[in-house]
């Protein structure tokens, strides 16, 4: 699971970042990526807020504002990110996040991920014949 890190840097990065790129993510910004890095699950305000070390209230608003503009999907007390991955790209706020966890996680090997594929479609893939 992510955890975000807004505490210190590293002498390297401070040395070799602009302004802009050390410019701590919006609350939005992290909610969003926490949700994007775990898409296939669904947490409670309060479980982000603790995952990225925000004050719960904070998430809610951005949460709020987030189910506002479609990025976000909400049944009960439970928010997960949306599956249009064409509304996540033109959320701006997202690629920057994106590129953050990248640089923190590591990019995705589509080759590992193709590796551990399952050979049949998902049972929930109706055929189209």
């Amino acid at each position: 699971m992510y955890l975000c890190s807004t505490m210190s840097i590293d002498r390297d990065t401070f040395e070799n970042r602009n302004e802009d790129e050390l410019t701590d993510l919006s609350v939005p910004d992290q909610v969003i990526g926490f949700l994007a890095a775990n898409e296939d699950r669904a947490f409670k305000a309060r479980e982000i807020a603790s995952q990225i070390g925000v004050d719960e209230s904070a998430v809610s608003t951005a949460l709020s504002r987030l189910k506002n503009r479609d990025l976000v999907e909400h049944k009960a007390t439970y928010w997960a990110v949306t599956d249009d991955e064409e509304r996540l790209d033109g959320y701006s706020g997202y690629e920057r996040a994106t590129a953050l966890f990248n640089e923190q996680l590591g990019t995705e090997d589509e080759e590992s991920w193709r590796e551990h594929a399952p050979s049949e479609p998902h049972p929930s893939i109706e055929d189209e014949q």
